[in-house]
Order: C-alpha cells, then structure tokens, then sequence
C-alpha cells in the first residue's frame, strides 16, 4: 500500500509543535520522573524561568498532556501530573535520549 505522504507531513507537523521549543521535552520529562509540584519542576531543569514554565503548563494542560489538580490545603497545593496521552511519548522521549547519546558520541569522536 502507498505511503500518503501528505498526511505523513501532517502527523510529522504536529509532533513537531508537540514538542516543539525547548522546554516541552524537558518539562515532560520531569514530570514523568516524579516531580509533581511547579517547583521541583522548575529546579529539575536548569534554564527554565517561571514565566516560561507557567506558560508551558497551561498550554500542556489545554493540549491534554498534563493534568493539574488544586488541593484546597493552606497554602493551596497545586500538583501536575501526565496524561496518559502524554505517557505514550514517553518512548520516542527514550529513543531520542539514545538517539542523542549516539549522536554526541560520534560528533566527539570525529573531533579527536
């Protein structure tokens, strides 16, 4: 059966903007490694300001990729958690940590 390239470019387009910019990927990873709270997220990953991790959990949550829930506590506690639907990148995150490995190993490699 032929290939429909055209909906293959369009699949290809919205993973990119899935994890497109340079904290979706961290962020996710994060989460997914246990860390619920908007300040373990925040320190697990070097870089990231507080104005760009807000920002990118409120338009992970509208994409359905994270779940965020208010617990009414004092101070009220807010936790984020991955959505099954997020879950399931989880090993395309993991080929393409292997996939960098290998990467750098070959780059550094050919440089001594």
């Amino acid at each position: 059966m032929a290939r429909n390239q055209q909906n293959e470019l369009q699949a290809l387009q919205d993973t990119l903007y899935f994890i497109g910019g340079k904290w979706r990927i961290p962020i996710i990873n994060s989460i997914c490694n246990g860390n619920k709270r908007f300040r373990e997220i925040e320190r697990s990953i070097p870089g990231i300001t507080t104005r760009m991790l807000s920002k990118e959990l409120k338009e992970m949550e509208m994409s359905k990729l994270v779940k965020r829930t208010v617990y009414a506590d004092t101070p009220v506690l807010i936790e984020y958690e991955p959505t099954e639907h997020c879950r399931s990148f989880g090993k395309i995150i993991q080929e393409m940590i292997k996939w960098g490995e290998s990467h750098r190993a070959i780059v550094l490699k050919k440089r001594t």
